[in-house]
């Protein structure tokens, strides 16, 4: 067959209407595969690890972390803690940026550590594995809390994001620049007399208050 029949066969296929699925050879996938919700492949690996699993899920609002044990029966949640749980701890600002996960991790696995969980491994479920994203700041405050977790060092955010130093030299660029801009930005700051440019103290502050505690 000449090139221009295969492109010529080519350009009808892109031009028929797509197939529908059926006959009793087509397998119906999972319920949770459907609702994009579960990687059946991926957690199978995971479970076959034997390991428990670190569980990130990140959202507009908040960071959920867990670490969940998997049985026969069904999957065990050993620890649970999300990022709104850092009130309790002075952290009273925004609850879904790079900081609170690093937080809401670093606070899950000094829990983790009290119940003697001393390993785990990451489970990010159908997320993408971004360098430096919540879903890594997360696993970074597990592991300065002492949880033992396998990654590569080339998928953790800087120490400056961490901290949210980006978010604060944003913050003091906007207060000089556009203060309309400042406000609405940050309004969830500012209504609890809080500055954007201090968030490396608020940082430093919530982390030494879980410390107290554990």
């Amino acid at each position: 067959m000449s090139k221009r029949s295969k492109r010529s066969m080519r350009r009808k296929q892109r031009q028929m209407p797509p197939r529908k699925k059926h006959g009793p050879l087509y397998k119906v996938p999972f319920r949770r595969r459907r609702q994009q919700k579960t990687d059946f492949h991926q957690r199978k690996r995971l479970i076959k690890s034997g390991k428990i699993r670190l569980v990130t899920r990140p959202s507009n609002k908040q960071v959920l972390v867990q670490f969940v044990k998997s049985n026969i029966g069904g999957d065990l949640t050993l620890i649970q803690v999300r990022s709104h749980e850092l009130k309790e701890y002075g952290w009273d600002i925004a609850t879904s940026n790079l900081p609170a996960a690093y937080l809401t991790g670093y606070l899950a696995g000094k829990k983790a550590m009290i119940k003697s969980v001393n390993e785990a491994i990451l489970d990010i479920g159908i997320h993408t594995p971004n360098a430096g994203t919540r879903i890594f700041a997360t696993l970074k405050g597990a592991l300065d809390a002492g949880v033992e977790i396998p990654v590569n060092d080339i998928m953790m955010p800087s120490e400056e994001r961490i901290k949210g130093e980006h978010i604060a030299k944003y913050g003091k660029l906007l207060a000089s620049e556009d203060k309309e801009n400042y406000k609405r930005f940050f309004s969830k700051y500012l209504a609890v007399n809080k500055k954007p440019e201090d968030l490396p103290k608020y940082f430093e502050a919530t982390k030494a208050k879980i410390d107290s505690e554990f």
